[in-house]
Formats: structure tokens, C-alpha cells, sequence
């Protein structure tokens, strides 16, 4: 499995979706947020991780597509 920092990854025993910050042989540098909005940061074996399948939030779509709306109605105006 090829890393390379920004791919997303999580423990293969389960748990939260991580970004790879860092690629150094099979040390694996994850930074990822915990429920508080901590930052965390750990270096992990590769042999732990595996790539992560990200959906995308809906909810986020619809944000962004609501102030890109609101942009061009402030441009009509």
C-alpha cells in the first residue's frame, strides 16, 4: 500500500478516519481531530493502517451550494 501525506487512512481494527501528515518507510505520521476539536498527532506502523472509503458530508454540499447561491444574489443586487 502506497501513503503519501493528505490520503486518508484509519486503524485497520476500526475507529476514526485519519490524514497521513508524514511518510518516512513504515512510520506513518496521522494527525486527525478528536470530539472536542483536539489536534492529534501519532506516527503509526503502515502495518496498522489502511486506506479510508470517505463520503462525502450532504450536509456540506447543501452549505456550500446555499452561500454559492447567496454570492450570485448579491452580485444581481
Amino acid at each position: 500500500m502506497e501513503l503519501k501525506a493528505g490520503d486518508v487512512v484509519m486503524l485497520k481494527s476500526g475507529g476514526m478516519p485519519l490524514t497521513v501528515a508524514d511518510v518516512d518507510g513504515d512510520d506513518i505520521e496521522c494527525v486527525w481531530l478528536g470530539e472536542e476539536g483536539d489536534l492529534f498527532r501519532e506516527t503509526l506502523p503502515r502495518a496498522v493502517l489502511e486506506i479510508a472509503l470517505v463520503i462525502p458530508n450532504e450536509d456540506e454540499d447543501d452549505e456550500d451550494e446555499e452561500e454559492d447561491e447567496e454570492e450570485e444574489r448579491a452580485k444581481v443586487a
